[in-house]
């Protein structure tokens, strides 16, 4: 089947030129298109360009179906790279508590946080939780996210985080939304484990890391490596096992304290490094020279007031930036690419360019995907968001309502 989106105001290439991932004020080249038009053949785009250029080529084969998209803005579908969106309850009143002046940290301390969600998920059958997360995946699609990372986390037991990753396995199979998967079983130490850590620890390297790489549940594992929860050492030996056994590496850093939880990533050669709030100067001049993806979660430190991770110097040193949601019940319960993109540019001094390449082909290259998916390019999969807006930098200027009026996923015209 072919499908011609024709008269676009602007196409949005993120054009790669070629490379993984966009780095420093390269983020601002984002390849804009006037009065544009995409073909697409099958899944993946065959053509892009000059809407006066249509009648010029040479479909071979069927007439494409015409797609008028007068007045429209076409951008690669959004990445989130960065999300723990499988669980089970909520905590409302938890947030209320935090509006009158309580912490993250002293709220985990009451009985809340993340054991609170670990103890509602372990509850929930892996029918219920398929049935939750689905219903959420249809809310990103219908906003412009195509592809997401799906953490697990909310187990901490072999058998409630394989649970997870089947969940998220099945709705891979099932669900339009294409989803990569990460194993974080240590996102928090577990309630029978508090008096002995470090079996714990023992228990993710020599039971749960070796039985998800037998079933392949999982693509990257990752650790929330911060103050009070695993530390760099407990974080180096689980990397060092989940290396050994060929995942893909992924990192919590630097969220609460500067704890050199980047120079780890790094040393693991990690494909992202996230959160990033307290990153330090030194680390910030580090990851540029590296291959590592800064992922920035603009939406966790404006749910919790926090500080903001330096987007500025990042870009500036000339890292690669990408921005993801980390959808979750605690920090950030929120799913909307384009509000993290308003906050990225009124919070994080981010340009418009810069939160559209962050949130396209570097989050992308943040899942190891950016050679399919994250820019508007001629092999690439037909990932595509056509927004009812005159101007691509109308995007995180009208913020608060969705502007998606039609999605295109694996070349397909979505119906919502």
């Amino acid at each position: 089947m072919k499908l011609l989106i024709t008269n676009a105001a602007q196409v949005v290439t993120v054009d790669a030129h070629g490379e993984r991932a966009k780095r420093g004020h390269e983020m601002r080249d984002i390849g804009v298109i006037e009065n544009g038009a995409v073909l697409i053949d099958d899944e993946a785009i065959a053509w892009v360009g000059a809407a006066s250029d249509v009648s010029s080529l040479n479909i071979s084969g069927e007439a494409p179906e015409i797609l008028d998209a007068t007045g429209k803005v076409i951008v690669p579908g959004f990445v989130d790279a960065h999300t723990h969106l499988i669980f089970a309850g909520s905590r409302e009143d938890e947030f209320a508590l935090r509006c009158q002046g309580f912490t993250y940290q002293q709220i985990a301390e009451r009985g809340g946080g993340i054991l609170r969600t670990v103890a509602a998920t372990r509850k929930a059958s892996r029918k219920a939780l398929r049935s939750i997360a689905a219903r959420r995946l249809d809310r990103m699609l219908r906003y412009g996210t195509t592809t997401a990372e799906i953490k697990s986390g909310y187990g901490l037991t072999e058998e409630d985080e394989v649970k997870m990753l089947q969940v998220a396995r099945d709705l891979a199979m099932e669900h339009p939304m294409t989803i990569v998967n990460t194993f974080l079983g240590a996102h928090a130490i577990p309630p029978e484990f508090q008096s002995c850590r470090e079996k714990y620890v023992d228990e993710i390297i020599a039971r749960m890391l070796p039985y998800i790489a037998r079933k392949e549940l999982a693509d990257f594992v990752d650790v929330f490596c911060d103050e009070g929860y695993f530390s760099p050492e407990e974080t180096r030996k689980i990397l060092q096992r989940a290396s050994q056994l060929d995942f893909g590496i992924k990192l919590h850093a630097d969220e609460l304290a500067s704890t050199g939880a980047v120079f780890l990533a790094m040393e693991f050669n990690a494909v992202s490094v996230d959160h990033l709030e307290h990153i330090t100067q030194e680390e910030i001049d580090a990851l540029a020279k590296s291959q590592t993806i800064a992922v920035l979660l603009p939406g966790v430190s404006f749910f919790l007031a926090h500080r903001y991770a330096p987007a500025r110097s990042l870009i500036d040193a000339s890292a690669a930036v990408a921005i993801a949601t980390d959808y979750n019940p605690g920090s950030c319960m929120a799913f909307s690419m384009p509000l993290m993109m308003t906050i990225a540019c009124t919070q994080m001094k981010m340009t418009p360019e810069e939160v559209i390449t962050a949130s396209t082909l570097n989050a992308a290259a943040a899942l190891g995907l950016s050679k399919s998916i994250g820019s508007i390019e001629a092999g690439k999969r037909a990932d595509l968001v056509l927004l009812d807006i005159p101007d691509y930098r109308y995007l995180p200027y009208e913020f608060g309502g969705n502007h998606v009026w039609r999605v295109v996923k694996n070349g397909v015209l979505l119906e919502f």
